[in-house]
């Protein structure tokens, strides 16, 4: 598939490592062209400013901090046709809280901004699982995607999968509410009691 990477921090990067190791044509943007250039060439990327970016993507990946996810979407422009993959959680400053929940999400807010099929996923793995692969440390890490073309969501675990991660059908879109809720546990569990960045929620099928 044709994907861009919106973002080029930590969580951007090890998407793009992954998806580039995948064999997909990726493409990364961001604010800062010189931080979008070194992700790309580190990991054989293409790179482009957030204005000419995502024209020719068929899956648009949104890996930005939640508060930065307007002004990106306003300078990629229309993104009709197309599937937006939101990683974004919306979290206090601390990083040990939301600020949304219960009646609405990041993502249904992203979905309000956007002509693009919004899904759902990858926002519950920290950045450091992602970049060492689906099985790191020892076990399958799983994605949970949620949303309500089920297309778009078909494109998405097709992705994952490639990938090499696990997959869950988590429902429409306003399940996203769970799922950034199981992102602040699982940052909570990493940072606030120690755990380690090596967690993941992990679905086993038995």
């Amino acid at each position: 598939m044709k994907v861009t990477v919106v973002g080029y921090g930590n969580v951007g990067a090890a998407m793009v490592k992954q998806l580039s190791a995948a064999g997909h044509q990726v493409e990364v943007t961001g604010r800062k062209l010189e931080g979008v250039e070194k992700v790309a060439a580190q990991f054989g990327a293409n790179s482009a400013p957030l204005s000419a970016a995502a024209k020719n993507a068929d899956v648009v990946l949104l890996a930005v901090p939640y508060n930065n996810a307007a002004a990106a979407l306003g300078e990629l422009g229309s993104l009709k046709g197309k599937v937006l993959v939101d990683v974004t959680n919306p979290l206090t400053d601390d990083y040990m809280g939301l600020t949304i929940g219960h009646t609405t999400s990041a993502a249904e807010e992203i979905a309000k901004l956007t002509d693009a099929s919004v899904v759902k996923a990858f926002n519950t793995l920290f950045a450091q699982v992602v970049d060492g692969g689906a099985t790191y440390p020892s076990q399958a890490a799983s994605v949970f995607a949620a949303g309500d073309d089920q297309d778009a969501k078909q494109k998405t675990v097709a992705l994952a999968e490639s990938m090499g991660f696990g997959t869950i059908d988590a429902g429409g879109l306003k399940n996203a509410r769970y799922l950034e809720a199981v992102a602040g546990l699982n940052i909570y569990l990493g940072y606030g009691a120690g755990l380690g960045v090596q967690i993941s929620p992990t679905w086993i099928k038995r």
